[in-house]
């Protein structure tokens, strides 16, 4: 029955190629565990209509999907350049100028979308377009303009980015526009809130603060993405223990940090994710070819299978959900992938037991993937309140599936992307891990291995009244 379930999860982009409520429910039923609302397009009514699109397709298919609301941040970007396009050679200076309604000449004076004055210092490097334009800060020269020194040929275009791989934000990474979004957010219908360009723990915890004044009930994910915020392990670590999750956002780490650091990046933080039973998302590029063309490159293929190999929670898709031309294609392609990695490879066990929010669930977790394997159970049944339980035992990478079971119904969303899981919502009860897993397997989702009529399942569970969970259970479901 393993075999059948994906345990690395699918996060997708919602957008113009799949905003309608039939691409949405086809996505879903393709494989999709969680979709992501990209606070940098669109507007807060057209949220409102997805997030009703995604909660419809998911009770039709009969499981949680997560919605992650992905803050803009401070991305910082060149304003309107005249006829979209502007030449520069090598030894130009530019003055890049904080005037979003600045109507470009077509002059050496290009618009910018931040004040820039306020943060950079002389001699700080600078990408433009997105890492296409290198050049270096050689003056301020005003109270809103700094001068820069291009330094290779090439050529910029309206609303492009920019990078500053050495500035130091100084905490300030929450724009006028990303505190109105987490205000909509905090009273929409959102699992988790990511946040944009974090630099250090203290960005994550202010977040969470914010949050929790609104009264929201998302958990808060970091994205790494910034020279600054992998400056240290030790300072990385910082940073995971403080977030609920981590996406691995390697567009602008390459631009920022060098595309030759991201890999072993990559592989910091999925460590560390397991190690503190953190979700870990790994995002960019992962099927970018499939934009345009309706099968991926083996590079690409090969880039999945090893993130799955290392032990990722979840892959996410962006363009190619969002804008791409073969949406659908490219996550059954997702999904096949892997599948047939998880089918034909292990995930290397930690050293020693995750660590959790606490270290009773840290043992009995570790115990319950450790039993679940020596006795080839076909199923973990994980009942939890808060989803701490389910997310210590993901931490363990059982190689089989775990069905978890909570009364609260935005527990059971956000563990739709924890590795392994999938979250169901059912009114509490002492057995109502035993009882679904009953209701799963007449329903045929579980299905015994050829030749059995029964299903192994190991049940964790506990008495929400008193220690909360306490008990492992091993039932034959007949």
């Amino acid at each position: 029955m393993s075999k059948l379930f994906k345990r690395t999860k699918i996060l997708a982009t919602i957008g113009p190629a799949t905003n309608t409520p039939e691409m949405i429910e086809a996505a879903i039923m393709a494989g999709v565990n969680g979709c992501r609302l990209n606070c940098s397009h669109g507007s807060n009514e057209e949220r409102d209509q997805q997030i009703k699109w995604i909660r419809k397709a998911a009770k039709k298919k009969g499981r949680s999907v997560a919605i992650l609301q992905d803050l803009q941040g401070p991305k910082i970007r060149l304003g309107e350049i005249k006829d979209n396009h502007m030449d520069l050679k090598c030894g130009d200076e530019l003055i890049l100028e904080a005037a979003e309604k600045y109507k470009h000449d077509g002059s050496h004076m290009v618009p910018v979308q931040y004040n820039l004055a306020t943060k950079v210092k002389v001699g700080e490097p600078i990408y433009l377009f997105d890492g296409k334009i290198k050049g270096k800060v050689t003056g301020i020269v005003s109270e809103t303009a700094i001068k820069i020194k291009v330094a290779n040929d090439g050529f910029i275009m309206s609303k492009k980015g920019i990078n500053l791989p050495d500035t130091d934000f100084g905490g300030d990474i929450l724009t006028r526009k990303d505190m109105a979004d987490i205000e909509y957010g905090a009273h929409s219908d959102y699992d988790y809130v990511a946040l944009s360009f974090v630099q250090s723990a203290n960005d994550i915890i202010t977040l969470k603060q914010i949050l929790a004044s609104l009264g929201s009930t998302a958990r808060v994910i970091a994205k790494i993405e910034t020279k600054k915020a992998i400056e240290s392990l030790e300072h990385l670590e910082k940073i995971v223990l403080a977030a609920d999750g981590v996406m691995v956002a390697r567009g602008d780490m390459a631009v920022e940090a060098g595309p030759e650091v991201v890999p072993i990046v990559q592989s910091q933080i999925i460590g560390l994710c397991r190690k503190h039973a953190k979700l870990c998302i790994v995002a960019t590029q992962m099927l970018s070819s499939m934009v345009d063309n309706p099968e991926p490159t083996r590079a690409e293929v090969n880039d999945i299978a090893m993130t799955v190999v290392q032990g990722a929670d979840t892959v996410m898709l962006s363009d190619e959900t969002a804008n791409g031309k073969y949406p659908l294609e490219t996550i059954r392609m997702m999904k096949k992938v892997i599948l047939n990695t998880q089918n034909h490879s292990r995930i290397t066990p930690l050293s020693r037991p995750p660590e959790g929010e606490s270290a009773k669930y840290d043992a009995i977790s570790d115990a319950a993937a450790r039993l679940s394997e020596k006795l080839e159970a076909d199923v973990i049944v994980c009942q939890t309140a808060t989803g701490a339980t389910a997310r210590a035992i993901a931490g363990a990478r059982p190689n089989l599936p775990i069905i978890s079971v909570s009364p609260n119904e935005r527990v059971a969303n956000q563990l739709a992307l924890i590795y392994a899981n999938s979250g169901f919502v059912r009114e509490y009860s002492p057995d109502f891990g035993y009882k679904l897993a009953m209701e799963l397997k007449k329903s045929g989702y579980l299905q015994p291995e050829e030749g059995k009529d029964s299903i192994l399942a190991v049940i964790v569970s506990g008495d929400k009244n008193k220690f909360g969970t306490d008990t492992i259970k091993v039932r034959e479901i007949n």
